[in-house]
């Protein structure tokens, strides 16, 4: 399949690849956006390369996917745009199920920190050098990972306390 890029897209996967060839693992296309998916242990370098030479200095989202697989269980996708050229690719890195981690890019996008708290919060994928790893929305003893597939879609019963349903009459 040929790739129908625009030319600034096309430079930025040629660079990419040309670069990085043995950390870019596929390149590929979907509902009109371009997602390069490479090798989790290069992502700082890839990453500072995307912003100072390339120009994608915006970090627009970062979020996990659970593929429910035995092998590369879970993803965690960098939305990046570049503000020069106008274009917005998505970086792909995945990591195992035992043991989930990745590093941080807080070093190389800021923004990336409460974003990379979401992904741990709610996939338990852990983030190494994150300047303040902790839980953002379930509370901190909570022992579980709310977006991974085997994850109820009812909950857990007891896990954690609710709120009374039952009005006061004060």
């Amino acid at each position: 399949m040929t790739l129908q890029l625009s030319e600034p897209l096309k430079k930025t996967v040629d660079s990419l690849t040309e670069i990085f060839s043995d950390k870019v693992i596929e390149v590929y296309q979907s509902s009109g956006d371009t997602f390069i998916r490479v090798e989790a242990d290069s992502i700082i370098e890839i990453g500072m390369y995307l912003r100072d030479k390339l120009h994608f200095v915006y970090l627009s989202d970062v979020f996990g996917i659970d593929r429910y697989t035995s092998d590369e269980r879970f993803e965690v996708v960098y939305n990046l745009l570049s503000l020069k050229t106008k274009t917005r690719i998505f970086i792909k890195i995945r990591c195992e199920e035992e043991n989930p981690e990745v590093e941080s890019v807080t070093s190389v996008w800021p923004a990336a920190g409460w974003n990379e708290r979401e992904v741990f919060d709610m996939f338990g994928i852990q983030f190494r050098n994150h300047p303040d790893l902790r839980r953002i929305f379930m509370p901190e003893d909570f022992q579980y990972y709310p977006l991974r597939k085997e994850f109820p879609l009812l909950g857990i019963p007891g896990s954690i306390e609710l709120p009374s349903t039952t009005p006061d009459n004060d």
